[in-house]
């Protein structure tokens, strides 16, 4: 009787074994032919990481080996944080789970952050989806007439800045604003994300939002640009311009110590990550490799190329190589300068 037991167990054994060495021998197009591929967004619908990651996700499930199917989900909380500790600690490592969230949030281990559950050199990046620039802007003047930074200094009430939580680019730059520069900023937290805040902005309820990158702007706000109702007064870019932004000024032009300026690359230089494409650690390597090429395809695609034109968005992609190696730059920033910088930018709980 023990000795069938055993010989039944023996052949479960080997039968599980063949399964997993098939499974492992699966090419990429193998395993995704029929299945579905989830790009969390870690903010809500219709703002600027939603709207570029469901016209990005059109075209890349025919890049990807096997042609699976490719949804977007949302995922707000903590300025795209829940979504970033969601794809480092439960999403599937198999190459079915993807992410969108800030570049920013990526610092916050750095800053001390309990909060974060990730370490950001350690993720699977598969590229960036598009490079931009941050601005922060004022709607209406704020009710005082600002039309420039140097009005927002000499602004006589507190103007209200609108954010999602206090590790958010929406707060962050802001508060630094406040505190080098001493803009009488308050800073509002909870919103969902920038479409969120920009429209408690139009509404009144807050008179300010630091979530103006250039492509957003140019797609949805072009109209309150050249109205004058929108007006960008500062923008991320250390040592990048935009004929968009001409007016407002660059945090590369207002740093004038190179300590500062060494702050203002881990603030403000992670923007240029503007929509990074994450996948969880310990994806398997032959998967890892066709994500980042399909994504590379595809944004190189006439027919995403054509589709970002008609709401006046050319994409400006970065390879995963690249952002990774941003990514690891970023995580050996000094302890010391690293505790500099979040003095500078935190946001009072």
């Amino acid at each position: 009787m023990k000795r069938i037991v055993a010989g039944k167990l023996g052949a479960a054994c080997g039968l599980l074994l063949l399964g997993c060495a098939t499974a492992s021998a699966q090419s990429p197009a193998e395993f995704y032919k029929g299945k579905t591929v989830s790009i969390t967004v870690g903010y809500g619908a219709g703002g600027g990481y939603d709207t570029t990651t469901r016209i990005v996700a059109r075209h890349l499930g025919k890049h990807i080996p096997g042609n699976p199917s490719v949804i977007v989900q949302n995922m707000p909380g903590g300025g795209s944080m829940a979504a970033a500790n969601h794809l480092y600690n439960v999403a599937p490592k198999d190459g079915t789970a993807l992410s969108v969230f800030g570049a920013s949030i990526m610092l916050e281990p750095l800053y001390g952050n309990s909060n974060t559950k990730f370490a950001a050199d350690k993720f699977s990046w598969i590229g960036n989806m598009h490079a931009d620039i941050h601005g922060c802007a004022v709607w209406k003047g704020a009710g005082q007439g600002i039309k420039s930074f140097d009005d927002l200094l000499q602004a006589k009430k507190t103007v209200v800045f609108g954010s999602e939580s206090p590790e958010a680019e929406t707060s962050r730059f802001p508060a630094f604003m406040r505190t080098v520069f001493k803009a009488p900023i308050q800073i509002v937290t909870g919103y969902k994300g920038t479409r969120d805040i920009n429209l408690a902005m139009q509404s009144g309820e807050v008179q300010a939002s630091c979530g103006m990158f250039e492509s957003s702007v140019r797609t949805a706000y072009m109209n309150d640009v050249k109205s004058g109702d929108l007006k960008i007064v500062f923008h991320s870019g250390p040592d990048r311009k935009s004929e968009l932004f001409s007016d407002a000024k660059a945090v590369g032009d207002l740093l004038k110590t190179d300590e500062m300026r060494r702050i203002g690359e881990i603030i403000f230089r992670p923007t240029e990550i503007t929509r990074p494409l994450a996948a969880p650690p310990g994806i398997p390597a032959d998967r890892f490799a066709a994500l980042r090429a399909a994504l590379t395809a595809t944004m190189t695609d006439p027919e995403l190329v054509a589709e970002g034109k008609k709401i006046n968005l050319d994409f400006a992609p970065m390879t995963g190589e690249r952002v990774e190696q941003l990514m690891i730059a970023f995580t050996k920033t000094p302890p010391e300068l690293a505790k500099k910088a979040i003095d500078l930018a935190s946001v009072p709980k």
